[in-house]
This record gives structure tokens, C-alpha cells and sequence, in this order.
């Protein structure tokens, strides 16, 4: 599990002090009080976003400010309210107090709002200090100081992107090729607390979570190898790219590692099955080039994909076809988080 981390202060806005006008007017030589209460200091909210996917936002933040109250008036007028700072996280963000380590709040719904901090009370206008025998004061009050407080939060990811395919499949190299190609891995602080995943910065500061997920071998829904860690990782991805190796060195068939992959997939939950997936055939760069536009059709027909589409081709070592792939699984995202695609189907390439 990649668990995304930001520490920082946040400040409520200072209560308005107190006005301690005394009322003028023409004729009239000693008015009485007429200043009016400080504004409250804004409020820091927290606020849940469902569009929001990590916390990079806040990576380089070291302090975060509400406006302050306005100072009360003339005219018993009260001064302007400091506008309340909400700060939006994405679901499934923890917020805790950096000195203590108390829990503070756990983001888990759209629009949840947690004042983290509240703002300083306005203090009060001289017009509250009057009496029969003081009937023209001049006390105030100032306004509340801010509250101030150092949060830590914690937001564990989930992969958009299930990396599958055989050991032979040439994951490592097509990541290390992506890392390359896109990317800069994210910058800001993280721990990975497991190392296949990993997140990879898109241009229009688009970010994919990708799990580089173990090879999968005949049998791991039985226990072998990874087995079950690895199967129960997958079903939280949002969808799955098959990884197949085009000119596999065992002389193995691309289609049949495909069917290989899917037949365990089912065999630890049909409902994986469901899931959207993109094909993609890796080291296309082994295919001749004048054959490869047959092999092509050939693997669209042994996978059988309907009719006019076909798989994705890629080659990590020569960085052919990396962009319209990562461009492609920014789009299944895309659509699985707004619900857009029909569990069950499979997303293909028409290139």
C-alpha cells in the first residue's frame, strides 16, 4: 500500500478587534458609544472531495492562513466576518494532529466538513460597556486570537492501474521505460509500505497509481507463488492492463498467456472478470516490421476482440507506443471513477 503524506500548520483568522467610536453629530458635543463588535477570524474547514486522488496539493505547503476579522465600526456597524478557508482532501484521507497523534477526522464522504481550526471571536464594540454612570465609555475588547494547529495527513492509495501478466511479460522494463519517459515518480514524500506501487506524474498534472503487480503464474489462485496477496490487490484496482509478451522466448502463444491470466483471475473471483481491462503486446519491436501489421490482426483474431479492433502495441525498450498507452489508461480511469463504462466489457485499441 502507497500511503501519500503532508505535513503543515493551519491558522484560523484573528476575531476583529472592538470599535470604541463615540457618535458625532452636528450640535451635539458629547455622543455616546456607537462602535460596533470585531468580526470573527475565519474558519479552516477541511472539506471531502471525490475528485481529489492524492495530496499533492499540499506538498510544499508549510502554512496555511485564514483571513482575519475585519474591526468593528462606527455607528454600532459590526465588522466583516473573516472568510471561512476550506481546504479540500480526497476520501479516504486521515487528519492528524502532528504533536499529539490523535486522530482528528477521517475524510470518507463527498462534502464531509471538519473545522479543523475556528476562528478567533470578534471582540466587542464599546457600545456593550455603557451604564447610567459611564455613559460614555471607551473600553473595548480585542478580538480572539486564532487557533493554530500542525496537521499530518495520511492518505493510503489505491491503484488505479492492475499491472498483470506473466513473468516473462516485461513489466519491469516497460515501468522503468514509463519512469522515464513521463515521469518524474511523484516528489513529495510517500512511504511505501509495498513496493509494487508506484505513481507516475501525466502532463496537465494528471497522476496514474499504477500496481506493478507480481507475475502471475499458472496456479496462483491455488496458493502458488503470490497467490492471494496478489489476487486480492487486483480487485481493488479500478482497471486492469493485461500485459502480454508479443514474441515470448518459450515460443508460448501471446493469446493463450492472456487466457492463462484470465482463467486465474476467475479462479480466485468471477467478479475480476468484470473488471474494464486494456490489452497491450509488449516487445513489438521483435516483430519484423514488415510482418507486424499481420501479427497484429492475427493476436486481435486468437483474442478474439470483435470485429475492427485490436490490441495496443507497445515496446518498453524502445519507448514505441508508451504515450497513446498511458494516455489510454488515463481515459479507463477516467471513466471507471465517473461511472461511465459498463461493468463486464473490455476497453480495446482501434490503432
Amino acid at each position: 500500500m502507497l500511503v501519500d503524506h503532508a505535513t503543515f500548520t493551519v491558522r484560523s483568522g484573528k476575531g476583529g478587534d472592538g470599535s470604541n467610536s463615540l457618535h458625532h453629530a452636528k450640535g451635539l458635543v458629547k455622543g455616546g458609544p456607537d462602535g460596533g463588535d470585531g468580526g470573527n477570524g475565519g474558519d479552516v474547514v477541511f472539506v471531502g472531495d471525490p475528485h481529489l486522488d492524492t495530496l499533492a496539493s499540499y506538498a510544499r505547503r508549510r502554512l496555511i492562513t485564514a483571513q482575519d476579522g475585519e474591526k468593528g465600526r462606527k455607528k454600532s456597524c459590526y465588522g466583516k466576518r473573516g472568510e471561512t478557508l476550506e481546504l479540500k482532501l480526497p476520501l479516504g484521507c486521515q487528519v492528524f494532529d502532528a504533536s499529539s497523534g490523535e486522530l482528528l477526522v477521517d475524510i470518507v464522504s463527498a462534502d464531509q466538513r471538519f473545522v479543523v481550526a475556528a476562528g478567533g471571536k470578534g471582540g466587542r464594540g464599546n457600545i456593550h460597556f455603557a451604564t447610567p454612570t459611564h455613559q460614555t465609555p471607551r473600553e473595548f475588547e480585542e478580538g480572539g486570537d486564532p487557533v493554530e494547529v500542525e496537521v499530518r495527513l495520511e492518505l493510503k492509495l489505491i491503484a488505479d492501474v492492475g499491472l498483470v501478466g506473466l513473468p516473462n511479460a516485461g513489466k519491469s522494463t516497460m515501468l522503468s521505460r514509463v519512469s522515464k519517459a513521463r515521469a518524474k515518480i511523484a516528489d513529495y514524500p510517500f512511504t511505501t509500505l509495498g513496493p509494487q506501487l508506484g505513481m507516475i506524474d501525466l502532463p496537465g498534472e494528471r497522476r496514474l497509481v499504477v500496481a506493478d503487480l507480481p507475475g502471475l503464474i499458472e496456479g496462483a489462485a491455488s496458493g502458488a507463488g503470490l497467490g492471494h496477496d496478489f489476487l486480492r490487490h487486483v480487485e481493488r484496482t479500478s482497471f486492469l492492463l493485461h500485459l502480454l509478451d508479443a514474441a515470448p522466448p518459450d515460443g508460448s502463444n501471446p493469446a493463450e498467456n492472456y487466457r492463462t491470466i484470465r482463467h486465474e483471475l476467475s479462479s480466485f473471483s468471477p467478479l475480476l472478470l468484470e473488471k474494464r481491462e486494456l490489452i497491450a503486446l509488449n516487445k513489438i519491436d521483435l516483430i519484423d516490421e514488415n510482418e507486424r501489421e499481420a501479427f497484429i490482426e492475427k493476436m486481435a483474431l486468437e483474442l478474439g476482440l470483435p470485429e475492427g479492433e485490436r490490441p495496443m502495441t507497445v515496446s518498453g525498450a524502445t519507448g514505441l507506443g508508451v504515450r497513446e498507452l498511458l494516455e489510454a489508461c488515463w481515459t479507463e480511469v477516467r471513466r471507471s471513477k465517473d461511472g461511465g463504462l459498463n461493468s463486464g466489457s473490455s476497453a480495446w485499441s482501434t490503432g
